[in-house]
């Protein structure tokens, strides 16, 4: 088991940048898969970003090239780092894992078996 806590949301304009973190209660590395996503009111929960126990990383379409996940397994510690944000990126943004995976992670919510509380990102045009 693995709690999960998430910081770093804020509102920031069109344009701008954030770093979302998240700390894990135990070292993830290469037992859990990792993942970002997020949720606008109204909308179902969707994949941004992705990391296997191999390290492989995987992307939404829509924040490719614009968003990096990345990890330290010194601190137990995901990172994503959010650039040149658009209003449509607003949304609370959860951390989550799973036990084991393949050689690509998941960006389907539901295969996730341990979340955060989130954090909120608001990006004004």
């Amino acid at each position: 088991q693995v709690q999960l806590v998430e910081s770093g949301g804020g509102s920031v304009q069109a344009g701008g940048s954030l770093r979302l973190s998240c700390v894990a209660s135990r070292n993830t590395y290469r037992t859990y898969s990792m993942g970002w996503f997020r949720q606008a009111p109204g909308k179902e929960r969707e994949g941004v970003a992705s990391i296997s126990i191999y390290g492989i990383t995987s992307y939404a379409d829509s924040v490719k090239g614009r968003f990096t996940m990345s990890q330290d397994n010194a601190k137990n510690t995901l990172y994503l780092q959010m650039n040149s944000l658009k209003p449509e990126d607003s949304a609370m943004y959860y951390c989550a894992a799973d036990t084991g995976g393949g050689w690509l992670a998941s960006l389907d919510p539901s295969m996730y078996n341990y979340w955060g509380q989130g954090t909120q990102v608001t990006v004004s045009s």
